[in-house]
């Protein structure tokens, strides 16, 4: 089997997504086009689950609604804090921090404290704040998914 190409993939084949961290969301996912059509097709389904980890939700911003604004302002949810990238040196080297980018979008955010696990479920957006969060997000998908299967 080889991987599908994004651009190929037909959202309403799946039940969910789930979109992983680090730095690689934050250049390419926050502006691609396919990720948008694939959050925009699941989030406003209930019947379906978006997931996101760590600096997973800069993918967020690519996605809008119907009525032209984001697709996830007003919905509650973390990721990454901007102390964290303070923390491992990179905030400085960053052309925009996601917290802050997030919260200046509209997004309800919070947070834990640094490093350790904290995830937020609202509805069926579930978003884990760093790599400590990731089994806790994971339970909380799989909880979500069976509730829906």
């Amino acid at each position: 089997m080889r991987p599908a190409r994004l651009e190929d993939v037909d959202p309403a084949e799946f039940d969910g997504v789930l979109i992983p961290g680090g730095h690689g969301p934050m250049q390419d996912l926050a502006v691609n086009a396919d990720v948008a059509h694939v959050l925009a097709a699941l989030l406003p389904d209930e019947s379906k689950v978006v997931a996101s980890l760590c600096h997973g939700p800069a993918s967020f911003f690519s996605a809008g609604d119907p009525e032209g604004g984001w697709l996830f302002k007003g919905r509650r949810l973390t990721a990454f804090t901007d102390e964290q990238e303070q923390q491992v040196g990179l905030a400085q080297n960053a052309l925009w921090l996601l917290e802050e980018r997030l919260r200046g979008a509209g997004a309800e955010y919070s947070s834990g404290p640094a490093w350790g696990p904290y995830v937020v479920v609202d509805g069926n957006l579930i978003t884990g704040q760093n790599p400590a969060s990731g089994e806790q997000a994971a339970e909380a998908l799989l909880k979500a998914l069976a509730e829906r299967g």
